[in-house]
């Protein structure tokens, strides 16, 4: 059975970038070292600003997610993961620009809260600004009859800061998160979000007692599926480009 090469579209940031490698190492079923998947990692740290771009004041990133995504092409990756939530803002564009299948992160955490059972109803939003602004989460769950709740101004505020603070390797964050955590749970979210990957660096947070999707776990498990039996995972994924290219 062929496997195929992927590519890792990262530096967004780079503690997220090996976080997911550490992900898709830890979900490969493999006995040896020739097991696992061939990775082909482009960590470009000079991505502009995803969030400064979305609120109208900061470089188009499209240009430099191009040139990673061609560069991977020319190295060998047979299709790609972008771990950064917002970035996927210029999942279109990019498809449109690249010929390699890309898997839409963003619609892979929407598939998973929609497979949980009980049905949850209202998921809460932990997301950067920018993730925000585009409404990712929101268009990708109302698909699946899910609805989304945001935080407040203050909270996005508190939220963003905690996230410019993981990016600049501050490990002191997690009751922070957890403090605005709980304010949506209290809200009527039934489960939650970490919509921004350096949210996916925080670590555990079982007392908060309900479902947490972490989108860097959630599509290195799908990764992995994809490139382990890649004659149907790349039917697949050609047929969720044309859905949604």
């Amino acid at each position: 059975m062929k496997q195929a090469i992927v590519g890792v579209l990262g530096g967004m940031g780079p503690e997220a970038t090996v976080r997911l490698f550490g992900l898709l190492v830890a979900a490969t079923p493999a006995r040896r070292d020739q097991d696992h998947l061939r990775i082909l990692i482009d960590d470009n740290s000079k991505v502009p600003d995803r969030n400064a771009a979305i609120l109208g004041h900061g470089e188009d990133p499209l240009p430099y997610l191009e040139e990673s995504a061609r560069l991977l092409q020319q190295a060998g990756a047979d299709f790609l993961v972008i771990p950064c939530n917002t970035a996927h803002h210029w999942l279109g564009p990019l498809r449109a620009r690249v010929s390699l299948p890309i898997l839409d992160m963003v619609g892979a955490v929407a598939a998973a809260v929609s497979a949980v059972r009980p049905r949850l109803s209202q998921v809460g939003l932990l997301t950067s600004i920018g993730a925000r602004e585009a409404g990712l989460y929101p268009t990708a769950l109302l698909q699946h009859g899910v609805a989304t709740l945001d935080t407040n101004s203050d909270e996005q505020s508190a939220l963003m800061n905690v996230i410019y603070r993981i990016k600049a390797a501050d490990q002191g964050v997690r009751d922070d998160v957890i403090q605005i955590a709980r304010r949506l749970l209290a809200r009527g979210a039934e489960g939650l979000i970490l919509g921004c990957t350096e949210l996916s660096l925080v670590g555990e947070m079982r007392e908060l007692g309900c479902p947490l999707f972490d989108p860097l776990a959630i599509v290195a498990q799908r990764a992995v599926e994809i490139a382990s039996n890649w004659d149907r995972g790349r039917a697949d994924l050609e047929s969720q480009q044309i859905r949604t290219g």
